[in-house]
Order: C-alpha cells, then sequence, then structure tokens
C-alpha cells in the first residue's frame, strides 16, 4: 500500500487496531491469508484502512494477471488520497471482491469496518509459494507502526 502520503492523519493508539496472528503482512501494509493449497486473499491492515481514513472507491484491473511480489495491483482511494496496493507475493489474481465495488452499487467502506474479513481486495493464486517467508509475522508489523 505504499508508505503513508501526505494528508494522512496519525492514530492515536494501536491499542484499539486488530493485529490477527494468522495473517501475514508487508511493510506497505497489506496483509495475506492463506487459505486451501495455494489460494490466498489480500487486503489492507486495519492500520492502513485507519491512516487512509473513509475509502470511497477500490479500483483492482488486474483480475487475470499475474504479478510478481511488489508490483502494484491496483489502488484505493480516500476522501483526501490514493495509494497504491503491492502484492504481497508473486501470484495470480483471480477475483476482486465484487462487494467493494461502488459501480455495482456496493460499498468500499466494507474496508473500513471490516478489514481482516469481509472487506478483503483480491484473492490470488500463489506462484512462489517460499516468498510467504519473507513476509511479517502479526508481532514484527506491529511493531513497524507503533
Amino acid at each position: 500500500m505504499g508508505a503513508p502520503v501526505e494528508g494522512w492523519r496519525q492514530k492515536s493508539s494501536l491499542n484499539i487496531m486488530e493485529f490477527p496472528a494468522n495473517l501475514k503482512y508487508t511493510e506497505d501494509h497489506e496483509w495475506l491469508r492463506v487459505e486451501a493449497g495455494n489460494v490466498a486473499f489480500v487486503g489492507i491492515t486495519d492500520f492502513a484502512q485507519s491512516e487512509l481514513d473513509e475509502l470511497v472507491y477500490i479500483e483492482v484491473d488486474t483480475v487475470g494477471e499475474t504479478l510478481a511480489q511488489g508490483k502494484v495491483f491496483g489502488t484505493v482511494e480516500a476522501v483526501k488520497t490514493t495509494s497504491e496496493l503491492f502484492m504481497p507475493v508473486s501470484g495470480k489474481i483471480l477475483e476482486f471482491n465484487s462487494q467493494l465495488d461502488e459501480s455495482k452499487g456496493d460499498d468500499p467502506t466494507l474496508v473500513n469496518r471490516d478489514p481482516y474479513g469481509e472487506g478483503w481486495i483480491v484473492k490470488i493464486e500463489l506462484t512462489n509459494p517460499v516468498e510467504l517467508d519473507a513476509l511479517m509475522d502479526a508481532e514484527a508489523y506491529k511493531a513497524t507502526v507503533a
């Protein structure tokens, strides 16, 4: 999700944020949850959504593409800023969460309300699972945003 940009607000307390232990995290504030086999869900962290504030639009036009770790797969737009979304690991984008598609009358603020659940952004198929080893666990990620 890129480093914080000008206009982001700073959350006063990390104590109210969630850092689920079953996820992997990136320095760019994306999370990844591996499901069955090589399928995983990707979203932005509770920290990231709180820094962005209310999301108004999420764009992912890479469905069907295979992207390398660190490549941009989409963008999130908040009231005051737009931020790129980066692949936490290499993989094929299988699906964009249709519940977030504002053009279909759905609600991108679902990411604000449930960043680790219904607010996931894309489902991917891992193409290089060994890259998971380079991602942070919950404690390491929490230490980077503290």
